[in-house]
């Protein structure tokens, strides 16, 4: 079954709810960043509420999420837009943490990899200008982080959960999130009864592992309540290609250009989403050359 993400209103229309099933999608993000167990989680969870949160914007616009921790893991980097294609980077893939006690023993520590910073989300709606928001980073959990970024950033009261279960194997079992968010006439009725329901509720990843869908996850956190509005699939797709990164070289200064073409006589670019490789000969690099002096 593909991955794939949902819509929908629930509690009379007071609050907004969507989900996501992303097995597919983070293992085959795994595959190519081979990524370790906790960066996996880590990158996944961030994959699978962007792959999310694309699904809030109209036609081609898209976003970009950056998180920026000071743990082992580095800057993670991913970018969504309205088609539920999700493509990220992540500066070391290679971190297994784990809680080493408590009531999370043996469980993979994301916070711990992720570390202290900040969480910036950047939006292009078409118009001339980007804009970009930012919030601290809480726990760097990801899910209490995007909670607090809607809360504070957005000012829109949500609740953000998501969860990657990781083989010993390194490969992806199950991987899904949720976003809930209250509209402004929900009763304080709904929102005791959400926060108790959230506060029991299985970790997603697990509803996921046992088979629970998009649908079956929705009806549990809208208590039978939901009116679906639109179901989109979601995957790992990069669309990068030899024009864009041709684009890319034309804007090099023109003292790199002239090292690329008369002392290295090539070019090789690397695609950091998706690690595809292009490779521009030394003609090629001439005629980006010509074309940018014409211009």
């Amino acid at each position: 079954m593909k991955d794939y993400a949902i819509i929908a209103t629930a509690y009379n229309q007071t609050v907004r709810i969507y989900v996501a099933s992303s097995t597919h999608l983070v293992e085959e993000a795994r595959k190519i960043h081979d990524t370790w167990p906790t960066a996996t989680a880590a990158l996944g969870r961030v994959l699978t509420v962007s792959a999310m949160m694309g699904l809030m914007y109209k036609q081609d616009e898209r976003i970009t999420i950056r998180i920026k921790g000071d743990g082992p893991i580095g800057p993670i980097l991913v970018e969504s837009n309205t088609k539920g294609d999700v493509r990220g980077e992540i500066r070391n893939p290679h971190v297994y943490l784990q809680y080493e006690d408590g009531p999370k023993k043996g469980k993979l520590n994301v916070g711990a990899a992720i570390g202290s910073g900040f969480l910036h989300i950047t939006k292009d709606l078409g118009m001339k200008e980007y804009f970009t928001s930012s919030s601290d980073l809480q726990t760097g959990e990801i899910g209490d982080d995007f909670t607090y970024y809607f809360t504070t950033s957005e000012q829109t009261p949500s609740s953000v959960g998501v969860g990657v279960l990781v083989n010993t194997d390194y490969s992806v079992i199950a991987s899904g999130g949720y976003i809930l968010q209250l509209m402004p006439h929900a009763t304080e009725e709904t929102i005791v009864y959400l926060e108790h329901l959230i506060s029991t509720l299985p970790s997603v990843s697990s509803l996921v592992k046992v088979g629970k869908t998009p649908e079956e996850i929705l009806t549990l956190l809208a208590n039978g309540t939901e009116e679906i509005l639109k179901k989109t699939e979601i995957s790992y797709t990069c669309h990068c290609s030899k024009d864009g990164f041709s684009k890319s070289l034309s804007a090099l200064d023109e003292e790199t250009m002239d090292i690329l073409i008369h002392e290295d006589g090539q070019a090789e670019i690397e695609c950091h989403f998706c690690h595809k490789k292009y490779m521009f000969s030394k003609d090629e690099l001439l005629d980006i050359k010509k074309v940018r002096r014409e211009k």
